[in-house]
């Protein structure tokens, strides 16, 4: 519950954060360009019965904006007076325009207004990436400083890869460290240059695998070697009660060999798959006790352990690599950080090939999914790079031409820059509704995948 708690208030406070400056966006523009703002709201106060649905609202004196959070957590709205927009405030576009509203503002100004959230949530992200490389730098093992190398997947082996191989470089350029970008480079590689027992060697690929797969396979396409060995016992833990130490190096568990951290925690995922198919509770424990070999000093011994409900045992790997730090002045940190953030909105277009796959939509993640993307314990760290991301993707999506969205919008306008002409208020009326409603049925599946994920079906 603790670790709910945890991730649910940074996801809060990440989306509160990013929605009020989305719609700052909006709102900035809007005064700037003397149109008046109805409502500015953090969530929605969708209206049940009597109640108007606002946990708080407020409302300055000589300001027509009226301030408020709503109850329902699933964004914000700025409304701008004389707009088609999610209120579907028809009976306002039915009286004579007025020179505050919006439908009554050249286009281009109306452009602006529309595209302020937008640009808000880009310049954020690529600020708040800036900051982190000022603040922390940037933190990692080089992949051709893994001389112990990566554990590769059949499907990789297959292909030519070998457990031990350092990776280099791709056709592409230096892999430089592990993580999202090493596979995407791999995936549309041509060949990939590897060190094998002190030798450069050269695998040639199709250049066109499948990223999802690489990822979604257990085991993953690639994942760095790190040796079972403890480094440390968490007390009060399996491995503390049988008295595991530093150095120790498990050798199999249950009946299954191990030589790797890897392959331990794939036959523990095995045992968790057995243990949520438990049809009674001995079914359980005869899962949870388990024989544990292990290596101390040379000497061979086995001792049979009851592990955690969750089928841990209770320690932390050796590791093998010391990192290195890449550390930014505070001028330098903005081109670092404006490349950085690019990079990453590059990555995430090109991965949105994915969703119209079968597997893709699969993948689809509502906000439990988001929310666990977040650490278990509160790391700024984390918690600003994730909201960094969370403002990119927001930046993205909204901008899409699908209407309803901001992208919508903006299209319509560009339409009217164009022609000189103006959609009419019955078209975009109508089109507010497609967009709503394709809105909403994106949502509904991916938040009904992160119930499926929960209930073990995806």
């Amino acid at each position: 519950m603790e670790i709910f708690l945890i991730r649910l208030l940074q996801f809060l406070l990440a989306i509160s954060l990013l929605v009020l400056l989305h719609e700052g966006g909006h709102f900035f523009f809007s005064k700037l360009f003397g149109v008046r703002v109805e409502k500015f709201y953090l969530f929605f106060d969708v209206t049940l019965g009597k109640w108007t649905g606002k946990l708080f609202s407020f409302k300055p004196k000589k300001s027509d904006t009226e301030y408020g959070v709503g109850w329902l957590p699933l964004g914000g709205y700025c409304k701008i007076a004389g707009m088609i927009d999610e209120s579907f405030d028809t009976e306002q576009m039915k009286q004579p325009a007025q020179p505050w509203e919006f439908r009554t503002k050249p286009a281009w100004q109306r452009f602006f207004i529309m595209i302020g959230g937008v640009l808000v949530n880009f310049l954020l992200a690529l600020f708040i990436y800036s900051m982190i490389l000022f603040h922390w730098g940037d933190t990692y093992v080089p992949l051709s400083q893994m001389s112990q190398g990566m554990e590769f997947n059949d499907d990789a082996k297959a292909l030519g890869f070998m457990d031990g191989d350092v990776l280099l470089a791709t056709d592409h350029g230096e892999l430089k460290k592990f993580g999202g970008d090493m596979f995407r480079q791999i995936s549309t590689a041509k060949s990939v240059t590897v060190m094998r027992h002190g030798q450069q060697v050269e695998i040639a690929l199709p250049g066109d695998l499948n990223l999802l797969d690489m990822l979604k396979t257990e085991p993953v396409f690639a994942r760095v070697y790190i040796p079972a060995v403890i480094d440390s016992v968490l007390p009060d833990s399996p491995a503390d009660h049988i008295g595991l130490q530093r150095g120790d190096r498990i050798t199999m568990i249950g009946n299954k060999p191990v030589e790797s951290f890897g392959q331990l925690t794939d036959e523990l995922a095995r045992r968790s798959d057995v243990l949520a198919a438990a049809a009674t509770a001995d079914d359980s424990m005869r899962v949870r006790c388990v024989n544990v070999a292990f290596e101390r000093g040379g000497v061979a011994d086995t001792i049979e352990v009851e592990l955690t409900p969750n089928l841990k045992l209770g320690f932390t790997p050796q590791q093998l690599y010391e990192p290195i730090t890449r550390e930014y002045g505070f001028f330098e940190s903005f081109p670092a950080g404006i490349k950085y953030g690019l990079h990453v909105l590059k990555g995430y277009v090109d991965d949105l090939k994915y969703v119209f796959t079968a597997d893709g939509a699969k993948s689809l993640g509502g906000f439990g999914a988001i929310g666990s993307l977040f650490p278990a314990t509160w790391d700024w760290h984390r918690f600003w790079e994730m909201t960094a991301f969370l403002s990119i993707i927001l930046a993205f999506m909204n901008i899409l031409p699908i209407p309803a969205l901001d992208g919508g919008h903006v299209l319509f306008l560009i339409y009217e820059m164009i022609t000189r002409r103006k959609p009419s208020e019955r078209f975009m009326i109508w089109a507010e509704y497609f967009g709503f409603g394709l809105i909403i049925l994106l949502m509904i599946v991916a938040n009904l995948n992160d119930i499926l994920r929960w209930m073990g079906y995806l």
